[in-house]
């Protein structure tokens, strides 16, 4: 089934609680399996794709999410937008537990994940100055106006390589860095959606205060799960407007992100690598 829309549910989401399911498929890509098995649901009308990030009952590492694959899956089926949902810890006072930020910025921390899909033979340079989609950003953040949350309509997100949270002076550095949240699993996922011509925006839900602000306020495990089930809660309930509005916008320049990226002569590209991404860029090669 073709579906222009997908969300990849975070830490405490793994599942489109009230959506009607219409199938669940597996989806091999050149990259692997994706992180589990997808779902395609009816959400307010809307055909959306499901893909829980970390795997049904939370079995991936942040490090060890296939985004490669993920994101291959999700073009395969004809997915234009990606909703993204994280869970973040907050590095400034005014974005608090609880909150929503619709990010704008990323600071990359990760040392030993794929971001890429060039390499191997074709070489690519696609623009990330604005790391995520700004005409899905105005969508959601017009869909969330209406409802009794504290949205936060701009950040910028660290993302680190985890598993283990951030030391104090990491923590520090960051607020230096004038950084707003922190979290573990925004990249390659946005780098990827980029170089695949995919709109990608996240939501990330702010669920502590890092450990700037002391040891008596250190972020804890428990802490965390008891913010993110009511964050999660919010988001199942504003879905149905947030793909409404998203419904709504028309072409957009992440669709083309890779019109001029790619460096190589199309003739020397090696046949593999070339069949593995015929389905980004094909309609590129296709055309010299």
């Amino acid at each position: 089934m073709n579906t222009r829309f997908a969300v990849i549910g975070g830490s405490g989401l793994y599942q489109l609680k009230g959506a009607r399911r219409i199938e669940e498929i597996e989806v091999p890509t050149p990259f692997g399996l994706p992180s589990d098995l997808i779902s395609i649901a009816d959400v307010g009308g809307q055909a959306v794709a499901f893909l829980p990030r970390h795997g049904k009952g939370h079995r991936l590492l942040p490090t060890e999410v296939p985004s490669r694959a993920n994101i291959w899956a999700l073009k395969s089926l004809g997915v234009e937008q990606i909703l993204s949902i994280s869970a973040v810890g907050s590095l400034q006072e005014q974005y608090k537990p609880g909150d929503f930020v619709i990010c704008d910025q990323i600071i990359d921390r990760t040392r030993s994940r794929e971001n890429s899909y060039f390499g191997e033979g074709v070489v690519g340079h696609v623009t990330f100055d604005e790391p995520y989609c700004s005409g899905m950003r105005r969508s959601i953040l017009e869909a969330l106006r209406p409802l009794e949350l504290t949205v936060h309509p701009k950040g910028t997100l660290v993302c680190m390589e985890g598993p283990l949270f951030s030391t104090r002076a990491e923590s520090f550095l960051y607020r230096q860095w004038q950084a707003d949240l922190i979290g573990m699993t925004s990249l390659p996922e946005a780098k990827l959606a980029r170089e695949a011509e995919m709109c990608l925006a996240i939501v990330a839900m702010v669920t502590d205060y890092d450990c700037w602000k002391g040891a008596e306020e250190s972020v804890s495990i428990e802490m965390v799960l008891e913010v993110m089930a009511g964050n999660t809660r919010h988001v199942q309930e504003a879905l149905p407007a947030i793909l409404s509005a998203l419904g709504e916008r028309g072409d957009c320049s992440c669709h083309h992100a890779a019109r001029n990226a790619i460096m190589t002569d199309p003739s020397l590209i090696p046949y593999e690598h070339k069949r593995r991404l015929a389905l980004f860029y094909g309609k590129y090669w296709q055309a010299e």
